[in-house]
């Protein structure tokens, strides 16, 4: 194998391959997948020189270490965490010259979920359906990493930034989600609707790239028909029997069965995806259909 490459020494909780995502596919049933903080994927690549669609690991809570075959400029953003080069700390939210064979560990996530990893010259896995994305819920794209593994590096083509510390928005102390009301808010009492936006809630462990999972407020539905599945869209709050809002991140099913009382603005997505267990949500009504 080629000298442009890392081996994965320790894999973390969930560290996966992500870029901008495969977008385009909702009608083979394929999710968008990606990463889910978007601006913080591309400023790490921006760090390093790379392109906006040059992939990236995402890693979870738990950070992960590997060490490159050949020299090579690495980024790390995203959740702030310690990061060292052989056991001496280096700079987080910078670029950082990582020699052949040094071990980059990057540390559990002091705050906030997912940690953002770049090398010069992206990561170069094959991609599926034109993206290097793990998906969780298909099963396309890379399988999350695994100690021991190797994956491929690209060449750098253009030179990293020069800068001391890129500055990063922190992780959210509270979550403001902006929404827009239906298409099945009328699928609610009226009652469920004022709690859903005036009520607090909290973000629910069980969270993952799939949705955001919430506790709180039970939201009580007007009709208890069946709803035929329709396709669902990225951020979409789909409310399943027990009552509770989920909010639908980047691995997302294309199609629900449940009714979709909201749909969260895009920009307010990548908050959500560093949004740590038990933070508070509020939903913000902005604009009805």
């Amino acid at each position: 194998m080629t000298d442009r490459a890392f081996s994965v020494v320790r894999a973390g909780a969930l560290t996966t391959v992500q870029d901008l995502g495969r977008a385009g596919h909702a009608h083979l049933g394929v999710p968008r997948s990606g990463a889910l903080d978007g601006p913080a994927a591309a400023l790490v690549n921006r760090l390093v020189g790379n392109s906006l669609e040059a992939a990236v690991l995402e890693t979870t809570l738990g950070g992960c270490a590997v060490r490159p075959r050949s020299t090579v400029t690495v980024a790390v953003g995203g959740a702030p965490c310690r990061v060292t080069v052989d056991g001496r700390p280096v700079a987080w939210g910078a670029p950082v010259r990582v020699p052949a064979g040094a071990l980059l560990d990057v540390g559990a996530a002091v705050s906030g979920v997912r940690g953002y990893v770049a090398f010069s010259g992206g990561i170069a896995v094959e991609p599926v359906l034109g993206s290097r994305s793990t998906d969780l819920l298909s099963g396309l794209g890379p399988p999350p990493l695994t100690d021991g593994a190797v994956l491929p590096l690209g060449r750098p083509t253009r030179l990293h930034a020069r800068v001391d510390v890129a500055p990063q928005p922190a992780p959210p102390t509270e979550l403001v989600l902006r929404v827009t009301l239906g298409p099945r808010d009328d699928w609610f009492t009226p009652a469920a609707v004022r709690a859903f936006t005036s009520r607090s809630y909290s973000v629910s462990a069980a969270s993952n790239r799939i949705g955001l999972r919430t506790e709180g407020p039970a939201l009580e539905r007007a009709l208890t028909s069946e709803l035929p599945s329709e396709g669902v869209v990225l951020g979409a709050v789909q409310v399943p029997p027990d009552g509770r809002p989920v909010v639908f991140l980047a691995d997302h099913p294309t199609t629900g069965g449940y009714p979709v009382i909201a749909v969260v603005r895009a920009a307010d997505l990548p908050a959500a995806a560093q949004a740590v267990p038990g933070t508070p949500i509020r939903f913000l009504a902005v604009r009805r259909r």
